[in-house]
């Protein structure tokens, strides 16, 4: 059986996580979902600010808390799986963090970004190992934007014999789109399929948003979300 994927591109917006959750659901109620949503890295807070103020510390809250509330509603609601962002809390530690729920609301990954961006002062480094998850019959692993340059080396042992990764970004890039030409050996060297659900063009505007894309385990890209789009419907399939 394959795995239909929904990825939402959801637009950058800073401190407006209502507005998010709306946008959300709306693009949700236009059709009906595949079996896993994946939406952006720090989609609901925002990643960024308008001023360009990278602390989303102002937003940190223990796990469970109204970031996971309004995700599991989501999964509830939809019937459906969601892999989404929260930015958490645990003592006086913060963590950009990316949980997976089922429409029952069980947690079946919780994973915090272990390597973050230059920019990210206010996040502490993850301190979870490496998701490996299975849904749907597919074995899934989970990243985080720049964690992408450290994969090959620390998470061999979670890629090896995976069939998916699923890779949630805001990413920033100045000289094109290089996210092809990291993903793609990822691919090949693992023979995993990638779902990398990119943050959407918005407020502020940066460039690297949109483009989320589907890459199959040849590396090739095998679906993109064009510039006029917010939502990218795809099923995977076993090798």
């Amino acid at each position: 059986m394959p795995l239909d994927v929904t990825m939402l591109e959801v637009p950058a917006r800073y401190g407006a996580m209502t507005t998010q959750l709306e946008w959300v659901r709306a693009s949700l109620s236009s059709q009906r979902p595949g079996d896993v949503v994946v939406l952006p890295e720090a989609a609901l807070t925002g990643y960024v600010s308008e001023a360009l103020d990278f602390d989303l510390s102002r937003f940190a809250e223990p796990l469970e808390g109204r970031q996971l509330d309004g995700l599991r509603a989501l999964a509830r609601d939809f019937d459906t799986v969601v892999i989404g962002p929260l930015i958490e809390r645990d003592d006086e530690r913060l963590f950009n963090a990316q949980v997976v729920v089922t429409p029952v609301g069980e947690l079946v990954a919780h994973y915090r970004k272990r390597h973050p961006w230059y920019p990210e002062t206010w996040a502490t480094p993850g301190d979870r190992p490496w998701p490996r998850f299975e849904l749907g019959g597919f074995t899934c692993s989970l990243a985080i934007c720049f964690d992408v340059h450290f994969l090959a080396d620390e998470a061999a042992g979670a890629l090896t014999g995976a069939d998916v990764l699923f890779f949630c970004s805001a990413w920033v890039d100045d000289a094109g789109d290089s996210r092809p030409g990291h993903l793609a050996p990822l691919a090949r060297r693992f023979g995993v399929q990638i779902v990398n659900a990119n943050w959407g063009r918005g407020a502020p505007r940066v460039p690297g948003q949109g483009g989320s894309m589907v890459l199959d385990a040849n590396g090739d890209v095998a679906a993109r979300l064009g510039a006029a789009a917010s939502r990218l419907d795809r099923s995977l399939t076993r090798r």
